[in-house]
């Protein structure tokens, strides 16, 4: 794809990129008729669409090879190296191609399980031996392999079980002997039990929506979602699965093309092509809607054992997923059927592809068509029909996260029946001014925010990126241009100075930092560049910005340092000088000044100075939950770090910050926070001991 885009005309992308909507038609034709001359978008046509040439199609040639390359690294003991070429051989493998007698994608499933045994990975092992049978039922060593496997992982009774079935299959006088060493060796031990094979990933509670939500129409931004009865904070209101979602491009080594998981070194390629992987055979049949295919074989030596082994044997020897029971399309089923677009185009014209396949399916089953709208996740792009609906607050009374692929909604506040509930698109207030905001969610979702973080006065937005005043006394806060013009717009909803006097005094910390505009008669005169919001004096903000740039200097240096791990003591030193300079020319609640106390703090846990550390994260604390509120997530983010230095140094007061820490995080993620964040687990366990 970047080689066509290359070649194309510069005078062609110049057009191309000045066209409006209705210069679709010239423009496409245009693109297409210097294409139609091109010889290679028709090689590249070729390449994709070839069944015998794809570039994305499975190749024996190759997997052979890659299965070579793995089979010389395992002999020389690099285990690591031959992982990754088994890895790479059952991407590219033919699923019906046999080799020395086996199944091809049998052997490396079984050869890759041998170099994770090798390497430590007993649970990976186990079900690349499993997958191995899945193939090949009668494959004697697959089953000695995964005997080892549930021996390591201490699942005694099935490593038994593995082991007759294998002294069952196994034809050799010297590979029986061995059979019997190993099962001899494990009948002898007293502790027998066993465990489940594989646990889900992320596996949740089973929370259940009772909250009945409405799709109403609003005065300002259409349609939104409110509920019909009061909602306790915490509770879950709503889950989806998307209606389609596409894992990004540069995350398809990396994560799981289906659930977006990151990948474990088991990893399970697509059965059919050599685009995506996946985390398991449960993901894969869900995604391609293929199933893992079973060897049709009949085996003798599988025949006259006991009901009890025969019954063993069938539940390891198959799949547990089927593409049967799915329950809605397969994604990547049409993509791997004689053309391999995904592996050139962009992850968004693809994922246009998915919705629709599935318009057409729903239309030929009868079915209804949803409201599209798009959701940006880290790793994926996703379409989730209902979520869609919730509309955007810079100060949102719920909250969005993903488990897998599946979203979740929480109210993070107690709302009242008929409230609008509200998530946040992106910034919030706290994290950037109200300009910053404006113009991101302008940009990004062509909307000028009208909420009530960007309409309403509040203090997190005068002081985010506030001056101090010149007066040593006075807490005010003096605004640059950008700043002021945001803020006097706010006022434009008070009907006069009484209506905004009796909002500040509702908030005694907007009185401290803007007290000057209780005294005017024209209060938006105030919101001048320069000028103390509660005194009136006047500062030089360019100055200012001069000796903030000198003190950014040595306190960029401190970053570099703790970033490359090698911290002098002379660095921290002058970003403690650099941190007391930018204290005489910013408002005690600027965020910067949050940020650099966290960079010190960071540096001071680097060379073992717990103490101040501790200080310093707490200094930046103190800075976020002005801008944020006690409760926001930010907090409870940093509260891991407040936790973590106090459990080193052996404080009990440790203790109360797990139990804060995890009372924010049980607010915006619900049973869900200890699947999410691992870290809370330890560092509760960590604050038990200390009581």
């Amino acid at each position: 794809m970047e080689k066509l885009k290359s070649v194309i005309p510069e005078t062609l992308k110049q057009k191309i990129t000045e066209s409006a909507t209705d210069d679709l038609h010239s423009t496409s034709s245009s693109l297409l008729h210097f294409f139609q001359t091109l010889p290679l978008f028709h090689q590249m046509v070729r390449d994709l669409t070839d069944p015998e040439m794809a570039l994305c199609g499975k190749n024996k040639e190759a997997a052979l090879e890659a299965k070579a390359k793995g089979n010389e690294c395992f002999s020389k003991g690099d285990y690591s190296s031959a992982l990754h070429f088994y890895s790479q051989a059952l991407r590219i493998a033919p699923m019906d191609i046999e080799d020395k007698g086996k199944n091809l994608v049998g052997t490396l499933y079984l050869n890759r399980a041998s170099s994770l045994h090798k390497l430590g990975f007993f649970l990976e092992s186990l079900r690349d031996c499993s997958r191995a049978l899945i193939v090949s039922p009668a494959y004697a060593k697959a089953w000695f392999w995964r005997a080892k496997a549930n021996s390591s992982l201490g699942n005694h009774e099935d490593a038994i079980n593995d082991l007759n079935v294998s002294l069952k299959i196994e034809t050799s006088l010297s590979g029986k002997r061995q059979i019997e060493s190993e099962l001899n060796m494990l009948l002898g031990q007293s502790r027998l039990r066993s465990s489940p094979l594989e646990k889900p990933m992320n596996e949740s509670s089973d929370e259940r929506l009772q909250m009945d939500l409405q799709c109403v129409s609003t005065t300002t931004k259409g349609r939104g979602m409110v509920s019909s009865t009061d909602i306790p904070l915490a509770s879950l209101i709503h889950k989806e699965d998307p209606y389609v979602a596409i894992l990004l491009k540069h995350c398809r080594e990396t994560h799981c093309a289906f659930c977006f998981n990151e990948l474990p070194a088991d990893t399970v390629p697509c059965v059919s092509c050599s685009i995506p992987i996946y985390c398991s055979l449960k993901c894969q049949v869900q995604a391609g809607g293929q199933d893992f295919p079973k060897c049709k074989e009949k085996y003798e030596s599988l025949q006259h054992l006991s009901d009890d082994l025969e019954r063993y044997i069938r539940n390891v020897t198959s799949p547990g997923s089927s593409s049967s029971n799915i329950e809605h399309a397969a994604e990547h089923k049409h993509e791997c059927q004689g053309m391999h677009w995904p592996a050139v185009l962009p992850s968004d014209v693809v994922l246009a592809g998915r919705i629709l396949v599935k318009h057409i399916e729903q239309q030929s089953s009868g079915g209804v068509d949803p409201q599209i709208h798009g959701i940006l996740v880290q790793v994926a792009q996703a379409v989730y029909c209902g979520g869609s609906l919730f509309n955007h607050s810079c100060q949102p009374n719920v909250h969005t996260y993903f488990l897998s692929r599946t979203l979740f909604i929480r109210a993070t506040e107690n709302v009242a029946a008929g409230s609008e509930l509200e998530l946040s698109y992106g910034p919030q207030v706290g994290e950037w001014d109200c300009s910053e905001r404006r113009k991101f969610l302008e940009d990004q979702y062509s909307f000028i925010c009208q909420c009530s973080g960007c309409a309403q006065l509040n203090l997190s937005d005068l002081v985010h990126t506030g001056y101090r005043c010149i007066k040593p006394n006075c807490f005010g806060v003096v605004l640059d241009s950008c700043v002021a013009k945001y803020e006097q717009e706010k006022l434009k909803h008070f009907k006069g100075p009484n209506s905004l006097q009796e909002y500040m005094l509702s908030d005694d910390n907007i009185g401290r930092v803007a007290r000057h505009m209780f005294e005017q008669t024209d209060y938006r005169h105030c919101f001048e560049q320069g000028h103390c919001l509660s005194c009136g004096s006047s500062c030089d903000i360019q100055a200012s910005q001069k000796t903030i740039a000198g003190a950014e200097t040595y306190i960029q240096r401190l970053q570099d340092a703790v970033a490359s791990g090698e911290i002098a003591t002379n660095l921290i030193t002058d970003a403690l000088k650099s941190i007391d300079i930018l204290r005489t020319v910013l408002h005690p609640f600027n965020k910067r000044i949050a940020e650099v106390e966290d960079n010190i703090a960071q540096a001071f846990c680097r060379i073992g100075e717990l103490q101040a550390a501790l200080a310093h994260c707490q200094a930046s604390i103190e800075i976020l939950e002005t801008l944020y509120g006690e409760n926001h997530i930010v907090i409870g983010n940093e509260l891991i770090k407040v936790a973590s230095i106090r459990h080193s140094m052996g404080h009990k007061s440790a203790a109360n910050d797990t139990s804060r820490m995890v009372a924010i995080f049980s607010r915006y993620y619900g049973s869900h926070a200890d699947i999410i964040f691992p870290h809370l687990r330890y560092l509760k366990r960590e604050a038990c001991s200390l009581v």
